[in-house]
């Protein structure tokens, strides 16, 4: 995260007008007009694989690219696949697997892939670049919640240790399948509801872990989030992987980057704390609204079938630390 600060801030600004979301916010997508009704909204990822299956791996994968166009508020329309792998390694059913739990997942979203690129490497590693539509006057960004606002997050947090864990051999079969069932879960329903209630910010919750993107959030939106730890949902055995040692080494990098921008109030345990910097993947939403609308978004992520969304924090005034954690 430091890293990139550093490298985009020296790279040229070539302004256009039509560039409604760029990359001076780290918001989640590129949202670029066409007129004044349409607008396009842009995005890519792709990583190594995270679990066993092929096919799993490929609709998270893919669930992780899309949500990027979810967290704007928009609509995916087109997906384009990237991959890469070592051709005399990989058996082509495995790829052919990959291809197909994206292609997945892209069908359930409402979209269509329209072609991709492929690459000979040392290692396997598929995402995709998402294009999606969006009123130009209805973007939600990261960078516009305001004081009073409640925080809403839809997914537990965690996958990142249940993935170490599976790594070193000590996630049961249970933590597993719940993690690989909520990385595939698309963030569609919740987005909708987000866009249907009227949300102020959002940013759906990745790499930089819950504290990396509530920190951009309210460094670009000129507030404090303050979060009351015990209302964060978690998956099952993530505090006890943390306990272990089990962070994996990017969710180590987020906690080094961003312990000093966290105020800690009262008794927290250093496993919560840690599962709070942990590196998610194809994780939830982290939806900012007024708090006379929170109780009317939860109602409907509930009918939408998201039980694990809760009410997590709010936005204050900024204060000196962007962050702040209490029981």
């Amino acid at each position: 995260m430091e890293c990139m600060e550093g490298v985009l801030a020296d790279l040229p600004d070539f302004s256009d007008g039509n560039l409604l979301v760029g990359p001076k916010t780290f918001d989640d997508a590129g949202v670029f007009q066409i007129n004044d009704r349409l607008a396009l909204v842009q995005t890519l990822d792709f990583f190594t694989p995270i679990v066993d299956d092929p096919y799993d791996y490929g609709q998270i994968a893919a669930a992780n690219a899309l949500s990027d166009v979810y967290a704007m508020g928009g609509t995916p329309l087109t997906a384009m696949n990237i991959l890469t792998f070592p051709i005399r390694e990989v058996d082509h059913s495995t790829i052919a697997q990959i291809l197909k739990g994206g292609a997945d997942k892209v069908h359930e979203a409402g979209a269509v892939i329209v072609g991709g690129h492929t690459l000979q490497d040392t290692e396997i590693k598929y995402g995709l670049s998402v294009t999606g539509l969006i009123h130009p006057k209805r973007v939600v960004r990261n960078s516009s919640a305001r004081p009073g606002d409640a925080l809403i997050l839809t997914k537990p947090l965690g996958g990142g240790l249940i993935i170490s864990a599976l790594k070193a051999g000590e996630a049961t079969e249970e933590e597993v399948a719940g993690m690989v069932a909520l990385m595939k879960t698309l963030n569609k329903a919740a987005s909708e509801a987000m866009v249907e209630v009227g949300a102020n910010a959002c940013t759906d919750i990745t790499g930089f872990g819950f504290m990396g993107h509530a920190y951009e959030m309210a460094l670009t939106s000129k507030v404090t989030l303050a979060f009351s730890v015990r209302k964060i949902p978690l998956l099952p055995g993530s505090l006890r992987h943390a306990d272990m040692g089990l962070m994996p080494g990017a969710s180590v990098l987020n906690k080094g980057h961003l312990i000093n921008k966290v105020k800690v109030e009262g008794d927290i345990s250093d496993n919560l704390l840690d599962v709070l910097f942990d590196a998610q993947t194809s994780g939830g939403l982290l939806i900012a609204l007024p708090r006379k609308k929170a109780d009317s978004l939860l109602e409907k992520l509930d009918e939408k079938g998201i039980k694990d969304a809760a009410i997590v924090g709010e936005a204050l005034e900024m204060e000196e630390h962007p962050l702040k954690v209490r029981p």
